[in-house]
């Protein structure tokens, strides 16, 4: 069910009976010379959509632009800063719970959101307001990703460039994969950028001059599909197991 396509009295049915929804979130930065700037959030809202649509959960309009300030050197890349972004995915859950959702996965595909979802997670739990858990796609299906590519990014390589040729192809310039792949860096590793125990950078620039990591010659469309499968099977486990817990089990422990 997706939130933004039904009238108010017919959303009664499902509050009255669920407490549960999917939160796609992603966001709006450079992915490279080949790949949309959209890829983030398109990957999380067809993930969330397709997890409500087995499921029958609820799923909320996507929050399209993230935390991605490092990512600003490049053309086009939209951020909201990490005190803002948090404030809001908070007001917005503490919205849903006005409804009856006590429960939320926040379906995330950008690794910049990850830490804040996590604070805000934690912060609603510790208030018993609601229980809200990050998820990341490919953190999900590791062994998958690892075995699909030699070299998988992580951003913009040949993973996001397979899930773009499978969602949106339109929008991957695949005459650019060569050029995305030559100009930038295998991974942060070959970066050079870690010294002696210390992460030097702070930009996606700094590490890669075209922004991007990976092999991304070695993405296909076929590649996507199984990536999408894996990852959508995944997210209807966690919304079926999240759906079955009690809510008082998922509230901090007492005091020692």
């Amino acid at each position: 069910m997706y939130l933004a396509d039904e009238a108010w009295p017919d959303l009664e049915t499902y509050f009255d009976s669920e407490s549960l929804a999917l939160v796609p979130l992603g966001s709006t930065e450079q992915h490279g010379p080949h790949l949309p700037e959209a890829t983030d959030h398109l990957i999380a809202e067809a993930l969330a959509r397709e997890a409500a649509d087995r499921t029958g959960y609820l799923c909320t309009p996507t929050i399209n632009v993230g935390v991605s300030g490092h990512h600003r050197q490049f053309h086009g890349t939209m951020w909201v800063d990490p005190p803002a972004f948090r404030q809001y995915i908070e007001s917005l859950t503490r919205n849903l719970t006005t409804h009856g959702i006590d429960r939320v996965i926040y379906v995330n595909a950008h690794g910049g959101n990850v830490q804040h979802l996590r604070e805000v997670g934690a912060r609603l739990r510790q208030a018993e307001v609601a229980y809200a858990i990050e998820w990341m796609w490919d953190e999900s299906i590791p062994e998958l990703v690892d075995d699909l590519f030699a070299q998988n990014g992580p951003h913009g390589g040949p993973k996001e460039t397979a899930m773009i040729q499978y969602l949106e192809p339109e929008l991957v310039h695949d005459e650019r994969l060569e050029d995305a792949r030559d100009t930038g860096v295998p991974s942060v590793e070959a970066a050079g950028t870690v010294k002696h125990g210390s992460r030097t950078f702070y930009d996606a620039v700094d590490n890669s001059d075209n922004g991007v990591f990976g092999g991304q010659t070695d993405a296909t469309a076929e590649k996507g599909a199984q990536l999408f499968e894996a990852a959508s099977d995944q997210l209807v486990q966690l919304c079926e197991w999240l759906a079955e817990q009690p809510f008082e089990d998922l509230l901090p422990a007492d005091h020692v």
